[in-house]
């Protein structure tokens, strides 16, 4: 036994003997994988500098020489989807040194990202019993992103790759899980989804920073500040931390709850999720993203800004991808938040569909006023599914979305509003159309009579004889009924700016 461990230990003093561990490939790439089917599948990782490495997967063969930093990459021909496990085989020009990753899959895959909201877990959605015992589904697989934030882009991410099924399905997204189950029973192939996301993040840290100082309007924002530097940031942290260790303790001496742990700050730094939980992610390749944020800035003073923000980071992301990635988000819903700023948002999502390949879940109606992490995700996950699978795959759904405006038209004491995705014609839910509201040129607000007229909506108030402006469920938690006929709501919005 001594013998062998001298011998060991003889050879790694060898010069240029390199153990197996500095063999390796990007976190991303790990036992349950999925892989994206019909297009050409990148794949990397790192080795010696000039080290040559042969990929094998589905009988292709890849070669590729690391670069001086050690890092290589091959890209495999496009594959057909294939739910029969493969496995994905990566071997060195030098003897002994080979990775192997198994059970991997060949279907559609998905990232998901954003605040809270998507990385809120199927164990809290509503009825999770019952979803527990029914998630048998071995194709469906997840990958959870558990990297933390970075002042530079990192080159490798951390996590793994599980398989659905009862026992492990209670930690994952649960937007994610329902939007790729419905498109796993529609498209019948594997299902991969990406889970990127923190809580309470500010859109800003998920951009990179110089992306943001490029837009003219966000400068003077948080987004175009220079952060502090990393061991300023580090000291401050330690000292909040330290506090708070104090602070817990006496709490739980005198019996009170503790205080919430202090964020780490680089979480809220521009850039900062966007370096340690995107940017190792790239380029691995994916049919689309969905976004689920918001909320951090619905706060007076940031609203405003979303309408720049959102189609930056959808620009970005699909540049440092490079192709146009199909992008779609979940409109905030329903909350009990006072001022315009989550309205604000709202609308800035709204205007961002006219980014090209883009598509919105309207949520306006299954929010709940005390609660910002509403719990019936299964509703959300459908209605992404129902975009993605009108749109992105060309299949025949009931609607790809609820009735958004399509422009209007002032006609004598009435204004007349037409609407896209009216399938099935307007429906007003519930008795008479609420939500609406009117003004002339004095911008003095006053409730309307609203009603259907074929894909149009006619708004009016008989003490508004020179109607100028309407509104639509322009508050945080509305009162509002206008659906399509495939059951889908209408999206907040406003004719004036």
């Amino acid at each position: 036994m001594k013998r062998a461990v001298f011998f060991l230990v003889a050879l790694l003093l060898v010069p240029g003997f390199v153990s197996a561990e500095d063999l390796k490939l990007a976190a991303v790439f790990s036992d349950h994988m999925v892989l994206q089917r019909d297009k050409a599948v990148a794949v990397w990782g790192w080795a010696d500098p000039g080290e040559k490495l042969t990929v094998e997967f589905a009988g292709q063969k890849q070669s590729a020489t690391a670069d001086a930093a050690g890092k290589w990459m091959v890209r495999l021909e496009a594959l057909k989807a294939n739910a029969e496990a493969e496995s994905l085989v990566v071997t060195s020009e030098k003897p002994d040194r080979s990775v192997k990753i198994s059970d991997v899959l060949v279907g559609e895959v998905w990232l998901g990202s954003g605040q809270s909201n998507m990385a809120m877990t199927v164990n809290r959605a509503k009825d999770f019993d019952a979803e527990k015992a029914a998630a048998q589904f071995p194709l469906i697989r997840m990958f959870r992103e558990e990297s933390k934030g970075a002042l530079k882009a990192q080159s490798d991410s951390k996590g793994k790759w599980t398989v659905c099924s009862p026992d492990s399905v209670a930690g994952y997204s649960a937007t994610l899980y329902f939007f790729g189950r419905d498109l796993h029973r529609e498209l019948n192939v594997p299902v991969g989804l990406i889970n990127s996301s923190v809580g309470g993040t500010p859109i800003e840290s998920w951009v990179a920073a110089e992306a943001q100082a490029a837009v003219p309007e966000l400068k003077g924002s948080a987004g175009a500040k220079t952060p502090p530097d990393e061991a300023t940031m580090k000291a401050d942290y330690e000292k909040q931390i330290a506090r708070w260790k104090t602070q817990a303790e006496k709490a739980k001496k005198d019996g009170k709850e503790a205080p919430r742990r202090p964020r780490d700050p680089v979480e809220n730094v521009p850039g900062g999720l966007f370096n340690g939980k995107i940017a190792p992610l790239i380029p691995y390749t994916i049919r689309g993203v969905l976004w689920y944020q918001g909320e951090a800035n619905s706060q007076p003073g940031k609203g405003e800004l979303y309408q720049y923000q959102l189609p930056l980071l959808v620009k970005d992301w699909r540049a440092r991808w490079g192709e146009e990635l199909p992008f779609a988000w979940v409109q905030l819903p329903n909350f009990g938040r006072e001022g315009d700023g989550w309205s604000l948002v709202r609308e800035a999502m709204l205007k961002t569909l006219s980014v090209p390949k883009t598509g919105m879940a309207i949520t306006v109606d299954i929010g709940e006023t005390k609660d910002i992490h509403p719990k019936n995700k299964q509703d959300v996950g459908h209605r992404l599914a129902l975009w993605a699978l009108g749109d992105v795959y060309g299949k025949k759904v009931p609607a790809t979305s609820g009735p958004v405006p399509a422009g209007h038209s002032v006609e004598g004491q009435t204004i007349v509003v037409k609407f896209r995705h009216a399938e099935s014609g307007l429906v007003a839910r519930s008795g008479e159309l609420k939500g609406f509201v009117i003004a002339g040129e004095d911008k003095a607000w006053k409730p309307a009579q609203a009603k259907i007229v074929g894909e149009t909506v006619v708004v009016s108030n008989p003490d508004v004889t020179k109607p100028v402006a309407v509104r639509y469920a322009w508050a945080a938690d509305p009162e509002c009924n206008l659906f399509n006929g495939a059951g889908l709501p209408a999206s907040p919005f406003r004719t004036d700016e």
